[in-house]
């Protein structure tokens, strides 16, 4: 039995090729019981923009100086927000933020003047998904702690989110396969009828 309280993670095995543009799936979900993390949240902001982001919660809150901290290497934070003005600073950013997958991008709502929103839905349990090479969607839905019904709301949401990111070029079945692990379980394949809310 396993000591620490293990995350549960969802894969999705996705119909795409991520390789073409029209095929990229990604987005964020906000997970109804939350994700079971405490993430360091850094927010990229200025004047009142800042001061509203540090009242919401935020970690880390700046700007120039947060951008050359960050340049150097230096990354203490789980989930990066921007506001608009400040991403032509941010955007020189993108070698050391993006391999780690933290680069703002109004797609998925970490571009945005609503910080509040942004700072409290990652610390509430907004996770981002991205397709992988081999059209995998994979994300931490809860803890191992949780309760079923606990899980069941996070993975209902979390498909829901990946099938509204269905790109429209997509052509046969988008959802190939669904199987949820903890961190040192195995995964076990769910019926995707199952889980997908009725429409």
């Amino acid at each position: 039995m396993a000591r620490i309280d293990e995350t549960v993670e969802i894969a999705l095995n996705l119909g795409v090729d991520p390789r073409h543009a029209d095929q990229m799936v990604r987005g964020i979900c906000n997970l109804p019981n939350g994700s079971g993390r405490k993430l360091r949240v850094a927010v990229f902001a200025k004047g009142a923009k800042a001061e509203e982001a540090k009242k919401a919660g935020a970690d880390i809150v700046g700007a120039e100086d947060l951008v050359e901290t960050v340049g150097k290497g230096t990354i203490d934070f789980d989930r990066c927000i921007a506001t608009p003005d400040l991403m032509p600073l941010v955007g020189r950013l993108g070698k050391v933020l993006g391999p780690r997958g933290l680069m703002p991008n109004p797609k998925v709502g970490t571009v945005t003047m609503d910080v509040t929103g942004a700072v409290k839905g990652a610390k509430g349990g907004a996770v981002e998904f991205r397709v992988e090479k081999a059209g995998i969607v994979q994300a931490g839905v809860g803890k191992a702690s949780f309760t079923e019904d606990q899980l069941t709301g996070n993975i209902r949401a979390f498909i829901d989110a990946v099938l509204k990111a269905k790109p429209q070029g997509q052509k046969g079945t988008f959802v190939k396969k669904v199987s949820v692990s903890s961190s040192q379980g195995p995964g076990v394949k769910i019926d995707l009828a199952s889980v997908t809310q009725p429409a």
